[in-house]
This record gives structure tokens, sequence and C-alpha cells, in this order.
């Protein structure tokens, strides 16, 4: 009888359950068809569930769950959003045939693999469909003709290969189209000239090849065309100054040759041009002078010579001028000092002469300015950094959108901090040395992304509000050289961000907080109080009869060993929480100067999909690629650091970043929170010295690349200041464009390492410039390792590490094997180059570091010769 019973209920189970599923709509039963094939580890579709209890006739159970939205009726789904969810694996798209009224389908932002599932072709109302930042891969699949109403197509990031889709082109209402970080190669079809409603192209960061079609100029609708970083042949088509409403263009690091098209100066409303890192050559055109519209020009890293053209005086708007890494002469315009929206002006790496302009910076923005590795003479203008604001910050500074750094210190400002009522976006505030009064507002507190505040050095008063000891991004406040009073609030001890409070010369009283990292900030930082005491100060008097009576004495050790009990306990979750969440914490990104502004939410989602900005986990490769926003692929490096060390390393990075040279790969910026820090470099792609070392090569191309590295070295050792040694010069650390340039990579990364072992506290004494004997050592050692590798280019590989092997060698026999395995006949001129080459190496690897020459006289000899092709007699 039991066993009847039991067989009965789970009869009546299934009846319940075969019902309920029969009652399901076909749209709700699509999806949680579609959830069952996908990867959801973060549980982000556990709301996909059929509520008890009957819908309304007609009505969509799904019309409530999250990424669904439906009809006003909800009786259709009219939009699917999936937007970063975290899911992955590899969707069938056979449940997408029921969406037929779907409008809107974003995918965006996860970890979808495998072929893009051609049955989304078929939902012919769709105007939206973004796929992006993803990894579906293959050929891109037939059929997306037939998305005839489609308005905007994001693909941007994904790993497709294979040419681009012409069919595209068919699209009619296609207005924003992004192809852009793939791997599709082959060249731009000509077809895409025809799009007809087309507002914005991007095809950046792929292989794509051969020449720029000329119908491209055929698309008078488009404003934003970014086409870079891929690996064009020839020169940019003239027919591209006839797309007139361009705004936009951006074709940097594609390979392109020949003049820049006066045709360009057709484009009379564009804002931005970039066509930097290419093959350049010629003058710049001075019609360029009729775009007036014109904010952001960047040649850099060409073969344009000539000067800067004097029309330049009517670019009003002109905000960023970057003609660095060409080989320009002639003087600079005074009609550039003249330029009223100037911020940033970047011609180093020149032949400009002459004396700059005496009015630079008098009646322009100017915040930028390097002329560096020129032949300039005469003095510095004395107004080139006194761009000045004057007057007071607008009420409505802080809730500009897209303000993220707000730098305008020694600016004359008089007046007092407007209200921060709306300042989520601002992570720096620079305000030094003006003359601001008043207090600093309690609204402060909405200023939830700051990390960097500067008001040092004017007339603020009141206490300091404790509000900003709430901050949980804000790592250095500097407040020194006000008129603040008061204690410091006892919070700040609880920031667990905090790096530097410098609060000296002001009217602060009472005691420093007990937290170490108060006493690790140094004496400097609260210098200048005559009221306040404590670590790292003098001792507060009277501090140990504080609690008064031997009854409070026993109270005070009971809280303590209660406090220490609780202090302990919380460490002991925060550490079992940290060590099964791994690295995490509050990222931050600072960029280099003339580079686009990332922020560490794009670059941690270009690292990974499967976790949010905030929590991303660590890759476990120390190096990979990622395509960053714009789509440039870069090679991102991981160090992990301790906290107490993130201030001179993030120094010492930053002075890495700000060392440019044409032989040295660019350190584009970094991302880091308080347990590890990404390096972003320039990602080159035609592999390393010790992959090519074997490959056969003519003698110029041997040379090249040996001046190529003594180059790079030199600016390290005698161009920055304080030199930066190197540490790791090896073939495999030695890297080659697109254009087989000569880049040296990981350079100072050794140091950086040693700074966070905690070997090293400085790299130099700036103020005299002396080194300290082990960087001295790094110096030499670079020298001795620049020897080796040229015993290494010479010998094809034959000779490594040989610095010391060969001294034993008679340099006859030597010469002649080097000879032998360059193919060199006897009683050539071309022996008596290599002999010279072969004695700077020679010299390089004396076993006494003092006898070696300095990189700058080993390069003094090289370039002395000139190098001939081996067929020479």
């Amino acid at each position: 009888m039991e066993i009847f019973r039991c067989l009965s209920y789970k009869l009546l189970l299934s009846l319940m359950f075969i019902l309920v599923v029969s009652a399901i709509d076909p749209y709700s039963e699509a999806l949680l068809g579609l959830k069952s094939e996908l990867v959801d580890d973060y549980h982000s579709l556990s709301d996909w569930l059929v509520p008890p209890g009957k819908n309304a006739p007609g009505e969509v159970s799904a019309c409530s769950w999250s990424g669904i939205t439906c009809n006003s009726n909800k009786t259709i789904v009219i939009g699917l959003d999936l937007s970063m969810k975290n899911l992955s694996g590899v969707m069938t798209g056979k449940q997408l045939g029921v969406f037929t009224e779907l409008v809107d389908l974003n995918l965006s932002f996860n970890s979808f693999s495998g072929q893009l599932p051609v049955e989304i072709f078929n939902l012919s109302n769709l105007n939206i469909l973004d796929i992006s930042r993803n990894n579906f891969s293959g050929h891109f699949p037939g059929g997306i003709s037939g998305l005839k109403n489609l308005v905007v197509f994001d693909a941007f990031s994904n790993s497709f290969s294979g040419p681009l889709p012409v069919e595209v082109s068919q699209l009619d209402s296609l207005k924003v189209f992004n192809f852009a970080g793939s791997y599709f190669n082959g060249p731009i079809p000509s077809e895409y000239g025809s799009f007809k409603s087309l507002e914005f192209l991007h095809l950046g960061g792929n292989f794509l090849s051969g020449n720029i079609p000329p119908e491209l100029g055929k698309l008078k609708t488009v404003t934003h065309m970014e086409i870079g970083y891929n690996t064009f042949q020839g020169s940019i088509p003239r027919q591209l100054g006839n797309m007139s409403e361009l705004q936009y263009l951006d074709i940097a690091g594609a390979n392109l040759s020949g003049p820049i098209p006066e045709q360009l100066s057709n484009l009379t409303k564009l804002q931005s041009l970039f066509l930097f890192r290419n093959q350049l050559t010629g003058l710049i055109p001075r019609e360029f002078s009729r775009i007036v519209a014109l904010t952001n020009l960047d040649l850099s890293d060409n073969q344009i010579s000539g000067p800067i053209p004097e029309s330049f005086v009517e670019l009003k708007n002109l905000r960023l001028l970057s003609l660095m890494y060409n080989e320009m002469n002639g003087t600079v315009p005074k009609g550039i000092a003249e330029l009223p929206s100037l911020e940033t002006l970047l011609i180093w790496n020149n032949f400009f002469s002459g004396s700059l302009p005496l009015s630079l910076g008098r009646n322009s923005k100017i915040k930028w300015v390097d002329v560096s590795t020129n032949n300039f003479i005469g003095s510095i203008p004395p107004d080139i950094c006194s761009g000045e604001l004057g007057g007071m910050i607008p009420a409505e500074t802080w809730s500009l959108p897209p303000l993220q750094n707000f730098s305008a210190s020694s600016c004359s400002i008089s007046s007092n901090l407007p209200p921060f009522q709306s300042c989520k976006s601002i992570s720096v505030i620079e305000l030094s040395m003006n003359n601001l009064s008043g207090i600093v507002p309690k609204s402060v507190s909405n200023c939830q992304a700051i990390e960097r505040m500067d008001l040092a050095n004017n007339n603020l008063s009141g206490h300091i509000p404790e509000e900003l000891a709430n901050l949980p991004a804000l790592s250095v406040l500097d407040l020194s050289h006000n008129s603040f009073n008061g204690p410091i609030p006892v919070k700040f001890g609880s920031s667990s961000s905090l790096l530097l409070l410098n609060v000296s010369f002001n009217d602060i009283s009472g005691s420093i907080p007990s937290e170490t990292s108060f006493r690790l900030m140094g004496s400097t930082a609260f210098v200048g109080n005559p009221q306040l005491c404590g670590a790292p100060l003098r001792p507060c008097s009277g501090s140990d009869t504080i609690l008064g009576s031997k009854g409070t004495e026993k109270l005070r050790w009971v809280l303590v060993l209660c406090a220490g009990v609780v202090i302990l306990i919380v460490a002991s979750i925060l550490g079992i929480i940290y060590f099964q969440r791994g690295f995490k914490g509050r990222w931050k990104m600072v960029s280099f100067n003339g580079i686009p502004r990332f922020t560490a939410k794009d670059v941690l989602k270009s690292l990974s999909s499967t976790e949010s900005a905030e929590a991303v986990q660590a890759p476990s490769a120390s190096v990979c690629k990622a395509v960053l926003p714009t789509g440039i692929t870069v090679l991102v490096k991981k160090i992990e650091w301790e906290a107490k060390r993130i201030g001179v390393m993030s120094e010492f990075i930053t002075s890495l970043g700000n060392s440019r040279h044409k032989n040295l790969i660019r350190l584009l910026g970094f991302c880091y929170n308080k347990h590890l820090a990404y390096l972003l470099y320039d990602y080159l792609p035609n592999g390393n010295l010790a992959e090519k070392i074997r490959m056969k090569m003519d003698w110029a191309t041997k040379y090249k690349i040996i001046v190529g590295i003594a180059k790079g070295l030199c600016f390290l050792h005698h161009d920055c200041y304080p030199a930066i040694p190197h540490g790791d010069l090896k073939s495999s650390n030695i890297v080659f464009d697109e254009n087989m340039e000569t880049h040296l990579a990981e350079f100072g990364f050794k140091y950086l390492v040693q700074l966070n072992k905690g070997l090293y506290t400085a790299t130099s004494k700036k103020e005299t410039g002396e080194f300290n004997n082990a960087i001295k050592e790094e110096l030499y050692m670079d020298i001795y390792n620049f020897g080796e590798i040229i015993l290494e280019i010479l010998t094809n590989g034959k000779l490594t590490n040989a610095g010391a092997s060969i001294r034993n060698k008679p340099k006859e026999v030597l010469l002649k094997d080097i000879y032998n395995e360059n193919e060199v006949d006897c009683k050539t001129s071309l022996q008596e180059e290599i002999k010279v080459v072969i004695d700077v190496a020679l010299i390089c690897t004396r076993s006494r570091a003092s006898d070696r020459p300095s990189i700058e006289d080993a390069l003094k000899f090289l370039s002395g010769l000139k190098p001939q092709d081996n067929n020479r007699t």
C-alpha cells in the first residue's frame, strides 16, 4: 500500500510539472532553453524562473526577468540585454527563432565563444546588435544583409578572422559599425564606400593589409573613422578629403608612407587627426590652416620634414600639437605661442633650431611642453609655466560629466572652493599655489572616486573635514602651507587607501593618529604645527597618564585586550576573504602624456570579461595581450607589490613612462590596486632578436640593429635624469615593430622588482645626480651586455654570453671567424667596418667595469661608420 501511495505521489508531481511547462509562453520557454546552454557561474540569471500562478492571458512570464524588455502589453519580447553578466559558453542560436519582434540584442562584455550563430541574422527587426567584448571566433558568417533595419552593429574586441564581410555594406540604415580589435585580414572592401547612412566606422586593431580604398572618400555621412593599427600598404588616399562631415580621423600605426595629401584640408569639420607611427614623408600641408575646427593634431613618429607651417596661427581651437620623432627643422613660428587653446606642445626629437617664442605660455593654456633633443638656443620663455586661470572656480566645475583630472596649480585662483555637489567622476584635484580661501566644503564626501587632492600653499582655514577621511580611494592628501586648525580627524587612522597626509605648516593641534602608516609618512608631513604632537614628532606631554588612576589603568588593559581579540578575529575573517577572492581591491589608472586616457575599468575589462572591474582576478600569466577600447593591442605585464612600496614604485614607473625614445618600447600607462599592477606597453608584432638571430641578415641590417640598441641605451643612461639602467639587456628583450625598427623592452623592470624587495631606496639623489654604487654597477653591466649582444649578432647567434670566453682567443682568429660568418671577402673596406664594431664589443666586455666606455662613447665609435652592402668591393 505504501509503495502504491509513493508511486501515485510521484506521478502527480510529474503531471503537475508537465502542465506547468506546457503552460509557459514560447518566449519564456526559449529563454530558459538559452539559459540551459550558457555557463552562469555567477548566477546572473538566477531570476529567470517561472513564477507560481498564472499570468494574464497572453502575458509573457519573462517580462519580469532581468535583461528582458517587453512591449507595453507584456505580450512580446522586444529587447534582450545580457551585457556584463559574466556569461560564457557557445550559443547555438536555436532558441532565437521565436523573437521575431526583437529590436535590441546586447551580448556585450561576456565570454561567449565559438561561431556567431547565424540565426541572429533572421531577426529582421533588429535595430541594435551589440556583441562586443566577447570571444566569438572564426570567419564572420554570411547572412547579415538580412538585418535591413539594423542601425547599430558593435562587434568590437572579439576573435573573428578572415576577410571583412562585404555584405555589411548593404545595410542602408546602418549608422554605427565597429569591427575593431579582432583578427580580420586582407584589404578593406571597396564596397565599404557605399554605406548610405553610416556615421561611425571603426576597423582599427586588426591585421588588415593592402591599400586603403579611395572609395571610402564617398562616405559623406561619416563623422568618426578609425582604421589605424593595421598594416596597410601605400599612402593616404587623397579622396578621403571628400568626407565632408568627418570630425574624427585616426589612421595611426598603419604602415602608411608617402606625403600627407593636402586634400585633407577640405575636412573643415575635422576636430581630431591622428596619423602618428607611420612612415609619412614630405611637408605638413600649409593648407591645414583651413581646418579651423581642429583641436587635436598628432603627426608624431613619422619621417616628416620641413618647418611648422606659419599658417598654423589660424588654428585657434588647437589644444594638442604633437610632432615629436620626425625630421622637421626651422624655427617655431611665433604664432604658435599665440594659439589661445593650446595645452600640449610636443616637438621633441627633431631638428628645430633658433629660439623658442618668448611669449610661449603667456597667452595660451599650455600644460605640457617638450622641446628636448633639438637644436634650440637662447633662454626658456619666462611665461611658459604661467598659463593663468585667475578669477574663481565656476560652481558647475565638479559636475562636468567627463571630468576626471582637474589640474590648476599656480593659476592665480582667488575664491572659495565651490560645493562638491556632483563629483562622481573626479579622481585628481590639483589646486596648489593659488589664493584659495575659506573652508573645504563637507560635500567633498560626494567625491567617492578621488585619489589625489593637492590644496597646498593656499589660504584655506577651518577644521580638516572628517568627510575627507571617509573617501575610499583617497591616497594622497596635501593640505600643507594653509591655515587649517583643530585636530587631525581620527578616522584617517582607519583609512585603507591613504598613503600620504601632509598637514605641515598649518595650525593643527592635538595628537597625530597612532597608526603605523602615520609614522611612515615622516616628520616633514607634520612639521610647522607648534601644538601638534605624537610620532613621528615629539611625544605628547603626559601621554603615559592619559587615563589617570590605577583603576582606569586596569580598565585600559581590559579594553586593549578586548580590542586585540576583536582585531584578530576581524583580520582572520578579512584574510580568509582576501585569499578566497585573490588579489582584489579598488583599481586606479595612470596614463602617460600623449597617450589616450583610458580608465581602470577599460583596461580590466580588456584583460577579463568574467569579473567586474572592481574585482578582477589577475591573469595567471605575468605577460598577456589585451585590446583597449580604441582597438589598440597592448602588451600587459603584471607585477605584484606591497602596499607600503606603492609610492616609490609608482614614481619610478612614471619615470619609465615619461622616458620616450624611438628605440624604446613605449610604456603607455599602468593600472594598479594595493596588491598588483598591470604595466601597459605597445604591442610590437615582429618578434624579438632571439627569434631572428640565426636568420641570415646582411651587414647593413646587423649594423642598424646594433646602432638602434646603442641609441636606446644611450638615452636611458645619458638623457634620463636620473639615469635608468636597463638591467636585463639580452636578445629576447630587443623587439621589432612593423617596420623592423629596433626597440628595447623590459628596461628598468629589474630595478622595479628590486625596489619591491626593498633592495634600493631610490635611483639616485635627484638634487645632485650622484648614483649609488649599485646603480653604477647596473649601468656598467648594461654596457657589458651590449658588447655580448654585438658578438651574438655578428656571429649569427653562435657566440652567446661570450664576453668572458673570447678574452683568451687571439683577435686575429676571432676576426677571421666573424668575417667568414658574414661572408666577407679579404681586403674589402667592409672588413674594416666589421673590425671597428668588433673592437667596440671587446672594449665593452672588458673584465674591469671602469675600463669599459660609456655607451655614449661606444655610440660615437659606431656612428662614424657608413655601412655598405656585403656585395661591395
